[in-house]
C-alpha cells in the first residue's frame, strides 16, 4: 500500500484527521510557519529587486528534521494547511524547507474538519496557488518595510519599544480622529414634548409625541420655542386625523463572517476579539463531542463571505421545517449586497452539522466554547428562516396647527426570532388599539423634557472592527491581532469596553500623520488592500507593487530623520510614596504590564506592583479595593492591604450598602445584588445620568 503524509498547521487537528483517513496516512503538524523573514534585519534585499530572505524560524529545526524523516518514507505528500493566503504560503514554505521537488506533492484544503470534507479534499488535490502565495508575500514584505523603517525612527525620537505598522497605524489614527471629534463636540439643546391623552372607555392614557406642523417635522431647539408651541396648543382640542394599519417585516440576519462574529461576540458575550478568535479556532480544529468523537463543529473561521453551500442550506431548511414548521423556512436566500472588498473563497462561519444543537454539545464544551458555538448555531439557523412580521398601528393626531403621533405594534409571526432574537420589543401602547376616527381625546397633561445632543461614542473593539471592515482596512485575520497590538503597546487603553487613546498613542499618531500621511491615509490603505486582492487573483504583478511603494516610504523616512524633533513622554506620577527615598513613584510599562518605579533611578532602584483602584472602599477596613489577576488570568477584587485584610470578591463590589441587611453589594450586569448569601436583595443599577 502507498504511504501518504499529510501535513497540517495545528497539532490539534492531527488526531482528528488521522482518524478520518486511516492507517495508510501519517498526519503531522507544522505548528504554523516554518520559515519567515529574520527578526534582526528587514530581510528584504532592496538592491536586488526586493528579494525576500527567508530563514528557518528559531526552534523549528527539530520539527523540520522529523518532517523530513517522514517525507523520505512517503510516496505522496499532501499539504493541508489552512484554506487562506497564509495557509497557501505555509504550504509553499514547507515545500521549500522539506525539499519536496522530487516528491509527488499535492495541495488540499477543507473548509471544515469533518470526515466527509477531509475525504473529499484528498480526492480533489491541486497545485500550490502561487498567486495566493505572492499576495501573502507582498503583504508580509510591505508590513515589514513599514515596521522596520519607521519603528527605529520612533525609538530614536520618542522612546524604545514603540512600533509602527501598516494596519495598526491606520487603526490608531481612526481612534485618534474619533477622540478629536469627541473633544471638539459642542452639545446642542433640544426639547421633547409628549401629550398624555385620555381615550374614552380606556383606563390607560394614550401617549403621543410631538411631530411638528401638518407639513413638516420640527425640532424644538430651546425653551422659548417650546413655550411658543405650548401657547398655541393651549385650549385647542386633540383630534384623530389619520389611522394607519400596516404590516412591517424584519429580514433574517446573514450568517457570520469573521468581522460580524467578532462584533456580535463582543456585544452579546462581552468577548474581546482575541478571545473570540481563540475559541473559534478551537471549535474549528476539533473538540471531543460525546457520541461523535473529536470533530470540528464549525467551518473555517477566517472569511468575509456570507455564502453557504447548497448542501448545508438544504440540510438547514429540512431541519427547520421538522423542528419549527414549514412556515418558518425562508422562501429565498438573503443575499448580501456585492462589495468589491469581499473575497468569496470560503463559506460563512456555520456549524458543520446543524443537528448538533447547542443543547447536545453543551456537556462536551467549556462555558465560553458553548456560548460562542450557541451564537454561531443560532445565527446560521436564523439565516435560513422566514422574516419576522409585525402588525403596526400608526396614529396621527392634530391639535391646532400642530401634529402628534403615536403607534403600537405586536408580533404577528416570530419567524427567525424564534431562534435568534435581537431583543427588539414591540411598541407597547395599548390605548392606541382603542382609538377610532370618532374617538374623543381629553388632554391630561403635556410633558416636556430638556435634552442635549451627545458626542460620537468612543470606539469599542466591536465598533472598531466594524469600521475597519467598512473602510476596507486589513482583512478578517488582522483585526484581532491589530487591536491586541495597539493595546499592548499602550497606545490605547480599554476601560468599560471603550477604547481611549493614551498620551503615548497620541504622540505616535501625530508623528505618523505629520511624517507619513500616506501610510495612515484610510483611502490609500483601502486601495492597497484592493491591489493585494488583485495580486491574489493574478491580475497585478507582486514585485511591481513593492517597487512602487518603497521609494516613497524611503524618502519619507529620510526626511523625518532630518527634520523630526525628539519628543519626551512624561511618566504618569502616582500618589504612592517611595519607601526608600520618599519621592512619588511613577507608572512604568514592562513586559507584563504596568508597575511603579522610583523616578530617582539609577540612584534609587525601588519598584512596586501597580494595582488599579476601582474607586470603592473595602467593605471590611475602608481602604482601596484594587483589581488583581489570578494565576489563570481571571480577574478578581481584593483589598489593597491584603496582608492585614482578607477581603476578596470575584464580582465587582459596589460602594452602596444593602438597605435590607447592611452588607456590601456586588455588580451583576445592570443589577446590584447583596453579597450576603442569606439576604437576596436586588435592585437596578443607576446610570451615570440618574446618579447626577
Amino acid at each position: 500500500m502507498a504511504k501518504n503524509l499529510v501535513i497540517v498547521e495545528s497539532p490539534a487537528k492531527v488526531k482528528t484527521i488521522k482518524k478520518f483517513l486511516g492507517s495508510n496516512y501519517e498526519v503531522m503538524a507544522s505548528n504554523g510557519h516554518v520559515r519567515d523573514l529574520p527578526k534582526s534585519t528587514m530581510g528584504i534585499d532592496v538592491e536586488h529587486d526586493f528579494e525576500p530572505k527567508y530563514i528557518t524560524i528559531r526552534g523549528k529545526g527539530d520539527l523540520l528534521a522529523s518532517l523530513r524523516k517522514e517525507v523520505k518514507k512517503a510516496d505522496r505528500v499532501y499539504l493541508a494547511t489552512d484554506p487562506d493566503r497564509e495557509g497557501e504560503a505555509i504550504s509553499w514554505h514547507l515545500s521549500a524547507a522539506l525539499r519536496l521537488e522530487d516528491k509527488e506533492v499535492h495541495r488540499i484544503t477543507f473548509n471544515e474538519i469533518t470526515k466527509k470534507a477531509v475525504k473529499e479534499s484528498i480526492q480533489q488535490p491541486r497545485d500550490i496557488n502561487m498567486d495566493l502565495v505572492n499576495a501573502q508575500q507582498t503583504r508580509r514584505i510591505l508590513d515589514r518595510m513599514v515596521g522596520y523603517r519607521i519603528s527605529p525612527l520612533l525609538w530614536k525620537k520618542v522612546k524604545r519599544g514603540l512600533s509602527a505598522g501598516r494596519v495598526q497605524s491606520v487603526a490608531l489614527r481612526i481612534i485618534c480622529d474619533r477622540e478629536a471629534e469627541i473633544a471638539a463636540f459642542i452639545p446642542e439643546e433640544y426639547w421633547t414634548l409628549n401629550a398624555l391623552l385620555q381615550v374614552e372607555g380606556e383606563k390607560k392614557p394614550l401617549e403621543a409625541k410631538f411631530y411638528g406642523t401638518q407639513k413638516e417635522k420640527l425640532t424644538i431647539g430651546s425653551k422659548q420655542e417650546l413655550q411658543e408651541i405650548l401657547d398655541q396648543l393651549e385650549g385647542e382640542p386633540f383630534k384623530v386625523q389619520e389611522i394607519k394599519h400596516k404590516e412591517r417585516t424584519k429580514k433574517a440576519p446573514l450568517p457570520f463572517t469573521t468581522s460580524t462574529l467578532q462584533q456580535e461576540a463582543a456585544n452579546r458575550l462581552n468577548f474581546s476579539t482575541q478571545k473570540t478568535m481563540r475559541l473559534a479556532q478551537q471549535l474549528y480544529e476539533g473538540v471531543d463531542i460525546k457520541g461523535e468523537g473529536t470533530i470540528g463543529i464549525i467551518t473555517y473561521l477566517r472569511t468575509d463571505s456570507t455564502r453557504i453551500s447548497e448542501e448545508a442550506d438544504a440540510t438547514a431548511r429540512t431541519y427547520i421545517a421538522e423542528r419549527y414548521g414549514a412556515d418558518f423556512v425562508a422562501q429565498a436566500e438573503i443575499k448580501e449586497k456585492k462589495n468589491q472588498k469581499i473575497q468569496d473563497a470560503h463559506e460563512a462561519i456555520r456549524p458543520t452539522n446543524i443537528t448538533l444543537t447547542p443543547e447536545k454539545v453543551k456537556e462536551s464544551l467549556n462555558r465560553d466554547q458553548y456560548r460562542l458555538y450557541q451564537l454561531i448555531w443560532k445565527r446560521f439557523t436564523a439565516s435560513r428562516m422566514a422574516e419576522a412580521r409585525y402588525q403596526q398601528i400608526q396614529l396621527k393626531l392634530s391639535c391646532g396647527a400642530y401634529c402628534f403621533t403615536s403607534s403600537a405594534s405586536r408580533v404577528a409571526f416570530e419567524g427567525f426570532q424564534a431562534v435568534y432574537s435581537d431583543e427588539e420589543k414591540p411598541e407597547n401602547n395599548p390605548a392606541v388599539k382603542k382609538v377610532t376616527e370618532d374617538s374623543v381625546l381629553q388632554l391630561i397633561d403635556l410633558e416636556s423634557k430638556q435634552h442635549f445632543t451627545q458626542p460620537p461614542a468612543h470606539f469599542t473593539e466591536a465598533s472598531l472592527v466594524k469600521t475597519l471592515e467598512e473602510q476596507g482596512i486589513g482583512r478578517p485575520s488582522t483585526y484581532a491581532p491589530t487591536i491586541t497590538l495597539i493595546q499592548s503597546r499602550h497606545y490605547v487603553v480599554k476601560e468599560n469596553k471603550n477604547l481611549y487613546v493614551t498620551e503615548l498613542g497620541q504622540v505616535v499618531n501625530d508623528i505618523m500623520v505629520q511624517e507619513f500621511p500616506s501610510i495612515v491615509n484610510v483611502t490609500f490603505s483601502a486601495n492597497l488592500e484592493s491591489l493585494l486582492d488583485m495580486v491574489g487573483e493574478g491580475a497585478v504583478e507582486w514585485k511591481g507593487l513593492i517597487r512602487n511603494f518603497y521609494p516613497d516610504l524611503d524618502a519619507a523616512v529620510q526626511k523625518a530623520e532630518q527634520e523630526l524633533e525628539s519628543v519626551t513622554i512624561q511618566d504618569e506620577v502616582s500618589d504612592e510614596i517611595c519607601e526608600v527615598c520618599g519621592r512619588n513613584m511613577v507608572v512604568k510599562y514592562g513586559p507584563h504590564g504596568k508597575f511603579l518605579a522610583c523616578p530617582g533611578f539609577p540612584e534609587c532602584r525601588n519598584t512596586m506592583p501597580f494595582y488599579e483602584k476601582i474607586g470603592v472602599p473595602c467593605p471590611k477596613c475602608g481602604k482601596d479595593v484594587v483589581i488583581k489577576m489570578s494565576r489563570k488570568g481571571r480577574r478578581y477584587y481584593e483589598c489593597i492591604d491584603n496582608t492585614n485584610c482578607d477581603f476578596m470578591s470575584w464580582a465587582k463590589p459596589s460602594a452602596k450598602k444593602c438597605p435590607n441587611c447592611g452588607s456590601y453589594m456586588i455588580e451583576k450586569g445592570n443589577k446590584l445584588i447583596c453579597a450576603s448569601d442569606t439576604c437576596g436583595y436586588v435592585e437596578n443599577k443607576k446610570t451615570e445620568e440618574e446618579e447626577e
